[in-house]
């Protein structure tokens, strides 16, 4: 049956690429993938899945489903479609997208024989604002058996960790004044963000070797013989496991905290960004891609990525099986988030990780849901997990 698989894919693949190139041509950021998502919602609704648009208060997020009229379990494929500022798609999301529809349409043509579910799920802003994330908060995944999502890369990785990050800004209101005629009537909000950076800086000695916080000064002042009355620092905290992240997160606060007394300044904490969970891979799950991986590629598959980025796909590992690997583009050595990554996107090259890696998904989704002891042995791993 999955030679079947290979001939359905056959008939929508052109399409695929199509949509995967006019993603290319006109990148759109987080939260504004309007006609990304328009592109891969009419191809779906094309091939008879039910499609609901705006999910989680999000309006370029969807949720497509086929199902059958027999039971069985319900398998998701996430597409990512938003693309980076200046560098376009240098991350690949026009594949990503276009990889889990199709996975996704090619799955829904045999799933009426073999029963079970299939579901798209299109989530916006991963570079930014992750929709994972409030989809994982508000039951998206609840009647979900396994998520999956296929990421283009330099090389094929299996599915690996990520670490979990908290997005915290740390605004500093203090006192305008005459920074020569009359310093010493003002406070100095921007000291207060120097004095933060320092603390950070004196902190990193103690922390264990995974936690990464980097920082910017977004707001440092307007003029130089003006003493700044409002500063704003902006960070990323990162760390392997969230409950140490949130202990880190502590430290820095309080950090903040006496940076403000140190000053006098009045501090306000925020997060300006969604948290995300780090990523924890279904071994059972993951196995099972990477065999199909090996019969739908001829690159070579290698261990897991050593990453120390996040990703939204953390959180739906936290409530749903879930994997997350990488397909290679023949190109080791290519960086992500450059213009060169998203040009290698439109070569053949990307046009064999869109059509393998696609055949690829579908045949894991086909696995699940018709080899029994591998959905048990999936969902048995997770609950231990939990």
């Amino acid at each position: 049956m999955k030679n079947l698989l290979k001939k359905e894919l056959h008939k929508i693949e052109n399409d695929l690429w199509s949509i995967a190139n006019k993603m290319y041509e006109n990148p759109e950021l987080g939260d504004q993938e309007f006609e990304s998502m328009k592109l891969l919602v009419d191809l779906l609704s094309k091939h008879e899945f039910e499609v609901e648009v705006g999910i989680v208060g999000r309006p370029t997020a969807f949720r497509a489903e086929y199902h059958s009229d027999k039971p069985g379990p319900k398998v998701a494929f996430l597409a990512e479609y938003d693309a980076l500022p200046v560098v376009g798609h240098g991350c690949g999301h026009n594949l990503i997208g276009t990889i889990s529809a199709g996975a996704g349409i090619t799955l829904s043509k045999i799933i009426q024989e073999i029963g079970g579910s299939v579901v798209v799920l299109g989530t916006p802003a991963e570079e930014t604002n992750g929709a994972k994330v409030p989809m994982s908060e508000k039951g998206i995944f609840n009647d979900i058996d396994v998520a999956m999502i296929l990421h283009p890369g330099d090389q094929s990785h299996i599915s690996g960790d990520s670490l979990a990050m908290d997005a915290i800004q740390f605004a500093y209101t203090g006192k305008t004044s005459h920074a020569a005629a009359s310093p010493e009537e003002g406070i100095n909000a921007l000291d207060s963000v120097i004095q933060l950076f320092n603390g950070i800086n004196a902190l990193r000695q103690h922390l264990l070797p995974d936690v990464r916080i980097h920082g910017i000064i977004s707001e440092g002042g307007k003029a130089a013989n003006v003493v700044p009355d409002y500063a704003v620092g902006q960070f990323y905290i990162r760390a392997k496991e969230r409950s140490y992240l949130n202990q880190v997160v502590e430290k820095v606060k309080a950090i903040a905290e006496g940076a403000a007394r140190m000053t006098g300044a009045i501090l306000e904490i925020s997060n300006y960004e969604l948290s995300y969970d780090e990523m924890k891979t279904n071994q059972a799950l993951s196995a099972a891609f990477t065999n199909n991986l090996e019969q739908t590629s001829k690159l070579p598959i290698l261990s897991a990525k050593e990453t120390y980025g996040s990703i939204d796909m953390g959180n739906v590992s936290q409530v749903v099986p879930a994997i997350h690997p990488y397909i290679g583009m023949n190109k080791p050595g290519l960086i992500a988030h450059t213009k060169e990554f998203a040009n290698q996107t439109i070569t053949e090259d990307g046009f064999e990780a869109l059509r393998s890696g696609a055949l690829a998904l579908a045949y894991t989704g086909f696995d699940v849901i018709t080899d029994t002891k591998l959905y048990e042995s999936i969902q048995a791993e997770f609950k231990g997990k939990k």
